[in-house]
């Protein structure tokens, strides 16, 4: 290659960044390919060795980062600007008309139109660029908290490194196609801000077959399934292990524009360089229902996984407006395929306890493969349900698995019985600590009436490293603790010492200290946290955040009564019970003082104030001067929650323009309502 000077090759360096971009989009976006690999290999490498040669031209966004970076120690952890919901899951017309209904109801007003995707078997992330560039890439991880793997997503093709930067001619056709304002097309044709990308990391079918094969020639065992793998390969510390696995990319959420319909956010996101999911507009539930069909007639074709399509109100504000019910946006469904079956047998039943003392039956069945995945086992529920399909082990049976959900047994073909079966025995004492079982009159699930026995302890300590965020504990670690006698409750996580430790089996002074450097650095746990690794039975993080957001500290929540819980929104008379049961409980009181004698500091939920603690407020319609979002979270703010229907517990409804069918349930239950001017008084905004 000729020499040359550090100004040809910034010019050179910067058209074979053009062209390898150019082919990517081509490739990887409209399916299509202009050269072969070996070419644009060759473009790939003349690039590398320019960037060799000069590297202070070497930028972020340079197709030779994809593949770079040391290996890491551990995933550092993102927290997400706006939650990554999850999805409320439908399995027939009825429950999808029932979800439309409500949708109606809840918003108001006729749902003008559905837009239908492919839902893919992957692995959700979150994308920010800012500036044009990715800046960072991050698991859903629970929601609110996701894991950095931007190195990783780096190596794979099909996500940019930098967003294409959009032609007058594409502007022009987006505007009159989708009627877009001009801010958000002045956004689109600046470079500057910053945007949130969502999609799926997959594995195509194709790709996973060579994989397996490639496996099996090493005398290495098959992967279990694509989703497994492109997870698995996605959260490994060296990003050329994740380089060296095929995995492909589909975007299907565009945030950090404003509102913007999702039809239009799907087109916006082709034109910015990402494959979207396959999807198309739809008026009717009629013509949804067809979609659906359609898509499970070409299910086999497609070389990519998929179990449903998702249904989401197309309207941006519509959209917004529907809010989100614990987890789930009310304007959102997933219409999974009908489950796939197979026939297997059942080798054993097994009875596992976990951190409430909870028995469920586990059946151990004869290998099969069904919805993509070899299953091995699969959920009982409890005794009941064991009677209800008068199983007996040795029996043929129906395996029942739809989507993600755990495989369970449906039915048994008695009439395949030979003689051989045996009776399911339904045990009178803990299989693991041998104490007596407790039953509640009327109650379904059998109990270990041993709060400390080892299955409880390993799980509740197990839950609560998961709450602490300590990563370097996993199930054999603390099944190895605890056996060794060093770990018998959650609160001696942080007792452990550097030479209990190191004398273990498999552990060493470089190892135990660097657990130990962990733990402590984990002393230190917001109160919403804390309250999930408590493990108060039927509290699970969404109660959580509900409790700190009302109360504040943990004290208040400890002293709180019946009536004082309940008067919280989506806390009913169980979950309060379990509450101030649990808090009168003396091994609680116990557990918490030695919390508080090993340094563990509880923060309280942090508010800029209390004008709304205990309050619960409803928004509903337009407002002008502060987004949903933005109204939300200063009501959160300041003690308070928002929820999504108006009840009698409601204290106030914020009525917007044109709001709907929340301001006439206010007005016939006489809950005050407040326009936003009066709103924005409340919090102290005179603007």
């Amino acid at each position: 290659m000729k020499q040359l000077s550090k100004t040809e090759a910034e010019k050179r360096i910067k058209k074979l960044r053009q062209v390898i971009d150019h082919h990517r989009y081509l490739y990887h976006v409209l399916d299509k390919q202009e050269i072969s690999e070996a070419a644009l290999d060759s473009l790939k490498h003349e690039l590398y060795e320019l960037e060799t040669q000069f590297p202070d031209l070497i930028t972020k966004d340079s197709p030779t980062q994809r593949i770079g970076g040391r290996p890491l120690d551990k995933f550092q952890k993102v927290k997400h600007k706006e939650r990554m919901l999850s999805m409320e899951d439908v399995f027939s017309e009825a429950e999808f008309l029932a979800w439309a209904e409500r949708a109606e109801k809840v918003g108001g007003k006729k749902v003008k139109s559905f837009y239908c995707m492919t839902k893919i078997d992957g692995l959700a992330v979150s994308l920010i660029y800012k500036n044009g560039l990715l800046e960072t890439a991050a698991t859903r991880g629970d929601g609110r908290i996701g894991e950095d793997i931007t190195q990783n997503v780096k190596t794979i093709e099909a996500v940019p490194l930098k967003l294409r930067i959009l032609t007058a001619k594409e502007l022009s056709k987006l505007a009159k196609q989708f009627d877009l304002p001009k801010s958000i097309l002045e956004a689109l044709e600046s470079e500057s801000g910053e945007i949130n990308v969502r999609g799926e990391i997959f594995m195509k079918k194709s790709d996973f077959s060579k994989l397996n094969k490639a496996q099996q020639k090493a005398g290495k065992p098959d992967f279990a399934n694509p989703r497994n793998i492109s997870a698995g390969s996605v959260r490994q510390l060296d990003p050329a292990v994740t380089a060296s696995r095929p995995l492909d990319f589909r975007a299907w959420s565009l945030l950090g524009l404003g509102d913007i319909n999702q039809d239009a956010a799907m087109a916006i996101l082709q034109l910015l360089g990402f494959n979207t999911t396959a999807g198309a507009l739809q008026k009717t539930t009629s013509s949804v229902r067809q979609y659906l069909d359609n898509l499970q007639q070409q299910r086999e074709k497609l070389d990519y996984w998929i179990d449903g399509t998702v249904v989401r109100v197309n309207e941006a504000r519509d959209f917004r407006e529907l809010g989100v019910v614990g987890k789930t946006p009310r304007g959102l469904v997933a219409w999974k395929f009908p489950p796939e079956e197979a026939t297997t047998k059942v080798e054993r039943v097994d009875w596992f306890v976990g951190r409430t003392g909870k028995l469920t039956p586990v059946a151990t069945v004869e290998p099969t493969f069904v919805a993509g995945t070899t299953v091995t086992h699969a959920t009982l529920h409890n005794a009941d349900e064991i009677k209800r399909l008068s199983l007996k082990i040795g029996d043929t049976v129906i395996l029942t698995k739809a989507g993600d959900i755990i495989p369970k047994i449906t039915k048994v073909l008695k009439e395949m019985r030979d003689g051989s079966e045996k009776n399911v025995v339904i045990p009178k004492k803990c299989p693991v600590c041998d104490s007596i079982l407790d039953q509640k009159s009327g109650a379904v699930d059998i109990v270990c009436s041993n709060k400390k026995c080892f299955s409880m302890e390993r799980e509740r300590i197990l839950h609560a490293a998961r709450a602490f965020q300590i990563d370097g504990l996993g199930g054999k670690t603390v099944e190895h603790f605890i056996n060794a006698g060093i770990l018998q409750s959650a609160p001696d996580l942080f007792k452990l010492s550097e030479q209990e430790i190191a004398v273990l089996e498999g552990y060493g002074e470089v190892s135990a200290k660097k657990l130990l450097e962990e733990i402590e650095l984990r002393k230190e746990i917001d109160l919403p946290h804390f309250l999930v690794a408590l493990s108060i039975p039927n509290v699970g993080s969404e109660t959580a955040l509900a409790l700190a957001r009302s109360f504040g500290n943990l004290d208040k929540i400890s002293r709180a009564n019946q009536e004082q819980l309940t008067a919280i929104e989506d806390v009913g008379d169980i979950v309060a019970e379990s509450i101030v049961d649990f808090f009168q409980d003396q091994r609680t009181k116990e557990m918490l003082q030695t919390y508080n004698s090993v340094g563990v500091k509880v923060v309280p939920y942090k508010t800029s104030g209390a004008k709304f603690a205990g309050m619960t407020f409803v928004l509903t319609g337009t407002l002008e001067k502060l987004t949903r979002d933005e109204a939300k979270a200063a009501i959160q703010d300041q003690g308070g929650s928002v929820s999504g229907s108006v009840s009698k517990k409601t204290n106030f409804v914020v009525a917007g323009a044109n709001a709907g069918s929340k301001l006439e349930k206010a007005k016939s239950l006489s809950v005050p309502i407040l326009k936003e001017d009066e709103f924005l008084r409340k919090l102290g905004r005179n603007d």
